[in-house]
């Protein structure tokens, strides 16, 4: 079984938001949306939705008319394949090189590849800076931009709210906690600023570990907010945390992706 979490350049609109949900159907897990971001993230099962959710976005989306925190290289940003169960990692970069293929014939997408070839933070600072796409075309195409294919195990995103620091210092705190395992921005979130999280080995490196990092990096008068999961979490890596500090992380059993599954 694979996993395919999608990331998708619109999180404010409420009718486009429930356009994205219809196109994926029962292979929906979790639909995660926020407005400071302008960014969705869907968690799906399979091959073929990310395929429907990839032409709806071609067909309703602009880079061109959008605005948001996040940084990104096309409506249809980001479309990592994860092995779940049984799948191995060439099971994943196979439905990925399908995926880009297809996405170059059939939308006239350029794709970059991440995974064992190079990490997404390298596809983003080098795209069309020297890299150039692995499929499609060699320009970003008009209105969809670029998309980030890749193949990857599980990973959980995370947002830390902070509250008496400016963006500047936000971000330096963001680079202080920086690891093999923990990768940040400082973002800007309305009246706030955002450290934002992607945990790349959330069971040997959590929620936890990464919120405790980046309180004892705050400088004096600087407060955590509020925790947001994005998407879902392994069990395996919610196992590994104290049940008592679930709330205060924005944790629970019933948004892991073992738990969606069942359902």
């Amino acid at each position: 079984m694979l996993e395919c979490v999608v990331n998708i350049s619109e999180g404010r609109d409420p009718g486009l938001i429930e356009g994205m949900v219809a196109s994926c159907g029962s292979s929906l897990l979790d639909l995660h949306a926020d407005a400071d971001h302008n960014r969705s993230v869907a968690t799906l099962v399979g091959t073929s939705a990310p395929r429907n959710l990839a032409w709806w976005a071609l067909e309703n989306l602009d880079l061109g008319a959008h605005a948001g925190v996040h940084p990104r290289l096309g409506t249809i940003d980001v479309v990592p394949f994860v092995p779940l169960g049984e799948a191995s990692m060439a099971d994943a970069i196979a439905a990925r090189d399908s995926f880009c293929a297809w996405a170059a014939t059939e939308l006239g997408i350029p794709c970059f590849l991440y995974g064992p070839e190079r990490s997404l933070p390298t596809v983003r600072r080098e795209a069309f800076r020297g890299l150039v796409p692995d499929t499609g075309p060699t320009v970003a195409h008009p209105r969809a931009g670029a998309i980030c294919a890749g193949a990857r195990g599980p990973l959980v995103a995370w947002n830390l709210w902070i509250d008496g620091i400016d963006l500047a210092t936000t971000r330096t705190v963001a680079s202080l906690v920086r690891t093999d395992t923990i990768r940040t921005l400082g973002l800007q979130t309305g009246h706030h600023t955002q450290v934002s999280v992607n945990l790349v080995d959330p069971v040997r490196t959590g929620p936890d570990v990464a919120h405790d990092a980046i309180v004892a990096a705050l400088p004096p008068g600087a407060r955590v907010l509020r925790s947001e999961l994005v998407g879902l979490v392994p069990r395996a890596a919610l196992a590994r945390i104290d049940p008592a500090r679930w709330s205060e992380l924005d944790l629970d059993d019933s948004r892991t992706i073992e738990a969606r599954l069942a359902g």
